[in-house]
């Protein structure tokens, strides 16, 4: 007779409990194949529970395959293959914890002070109250037409893009959208990105198994000499503030690349516009899908940098033809963003209070990056480190004057809790790269421990 321990507080019901010890016999083989179980009433006797509990036990074994019943028999053990047996015991890694720096030059992160958050908050209650029921309905593949309206009047009103709502599509994250144009433009297509670059966004590519080529950069930007040579059809660049060298493209470039687009039909130039809205010196440079005559620019942007990493929220403007071209074939695709997050943005952003907020960030991020660069240049670093490249966006480049290789540089500063993010990092073949640059990404330097953090940097070029 069959007899099993219950723990009646474990929180497992019984009838669970019975089910795992007898699930256990069959395929330990205690229990073997055709072996007749006790009829339910017997079992229940025996083991002083429910008659119910031992059915439900029983029901679910057989739902599973492990036993089977026959009418007016009860029920037998079904044949069921004994699992491996292995001396060896799989742990699975643990993962990696982040190690502390006191000084983080790589990572740009948001000071929790800089949010909204009393604002933020505010419009969440009020999108609840408004939209009420609204909330509970499936948002258009292409997103919210509340948040699409927002963006092109955005659009117009501070980088002069006149753009139909509709050629708006809204995803969670630019990533997606990258992956969203393969499908549109196509993975017989050659893709091109800069070199050096985000190195994400090449890893995208391939990761979808496309093409790629990698196109070299002179003092202008993106070598259009290059990007002929390489055969692509379709080009990726940041020309308002490249990353990670902060080159700022010409607008004889911008004409250059936007001919090479016009001379064959399927070429498209993808314009990553991610960090446009904090330029501190002079207007915003004019976006090239507002001077393209030939509807080859596709315009990507996101609300990452101006808002916060978690907002996960960006969007691509298509050319006319090919939003024709997305409705048919990849509208089936549901919208990646929640409509709660996209109608709170869309009240955010309707009653001035994006503006407002990027009018304020952009001050205080111009004040965090004066104060990083006169730490540079009046601290332990003075004389031995030169800035490069800060007009524009949330980073810019310093090159340290020391004979270090870029490696060892790198892993010493880490051993003295500096870390360092290096331009030969971002190229495709480092021992092409400047040696010694630094690519300081300032947004979230705690400015408290900069002093100490710039101190270990320079005992450590010293030595």
């Amino acid at each position: 007779m069959l007899t099993y321990t219950f723990e009646k507080h474990s929180g497992v019901s019984l009838y669970e409990q019975l089910y795992r010890h007898i699930k256990s016999d069959i395929l330990s083989g205690r229990l073997t194949a055709g072996e007749k179980l006790p009829s339910k009433r017997t079992l229940a006797g025996h083991l002083e529970i429910s008659v119910i509990t031992v059915k439900n036990a029983y029901e679910q074994l057989a739902a599973e395959g492990y036993i089977f019943g026959v009418e007016k028999k009860g029920y037998y053990v079904n044949r069921v293959e004994q699992p491996p047996q292995t001396s060896v015991t799989q742990v699975l890694p643990e993962a990696g914890k982040e190690p502390h720096y006191l000084l983080d030059l790589v990572t740009n992160s948001i000071s929790a002070e800089y949010f909204p958050f009393t604002v933020w908050s505010k419009t969440m209650r009020q999108t609840i109250l408004e939209q009420d029921k609204g909330l509970l309905q499936p948002t258009p593949y292409n997103g919210a037409p509340e948040l699409r309206r927002a963006i092109a009047d955005n659009l117009k009103q501070f980088r002069g893009m006149t753009v139909d709502p509709e050629q708006i599509i809204v995803g969670a994250g630019t990533e997606f959208l990258y992956y969203l144009l393969i499908q549109l433009l196509g993975r017989e297509r050659t893709y091109a990105v800069e070199d050096p670059g985000y190195g994400k966004i090449g890893r995208i590519y391939e990761s979808n198994q496309v093409a790629l080529r990698r196109i070299g950069l002179d003092d202008a930007g993106l070598s259009t000499e290059e990007l002929r040579k390489s055969g692509a059809d379709v080009v990726h660049i940041s020309p308002s503030h490249h990353y990670p060298t902060g080159i700022v493209m010409p607008i004889g470039r911008r004409q250059e690349l936007l001919r090479w687009a016009g001379e064959q039909e399927g070429r498209y130039i993808l314009e990553d516009d991610y960090d446009s809205e904090f330029r501190f010196v002079g207007r915003p440079i004019p976006t090239m899908f507002s001077t393209d005559e030939h509807q080859r620019v596709i315009y990507l942007n996101t609300f990452s940098k101006t808002i916060a990493p978690s907002i996960r929220i960006s969007y691509m403007i298509l050319p006319p033809h090919l939003l024709q071209e997305y409705r048919k074939r990849l509208s089936f695709y549901a919208c990646t963003v929640s409509g709660f997050e996209q109608y709170t943005l869309a009240q955010f952003m309707a009653q001035g209070r994006y503006e407002q907020h990027i009018n304020r960030m952009r001050n205080r991020y111009r004040q965090k990056r004066d104060a990083v660069i006169d730490a540079i240049r009046t601290g332990p670093l003075a004389g031995r480190a030169e800035i490069m490249e800060q007009d524009a966006g949330l980073h810019f480049l310093m090159k340290l004057n020391t004979a270090l290789p870029d490696q060892d540089l790198r892993r010493r500063a880490a051993e003295n809790g500096v870390r360092l993010a290096l331009l030969s990092d971002y190229y495709s073949i480092p021992e092409n790269a400047p040696q010694h640059v630094v690519v300081v990404n300032y947004s979230g330097i705690e400015l408290q421990d900069l002093h100490r953090g710039l101190k270990r940097l320079a005992v450590l070029l010293e030595e």
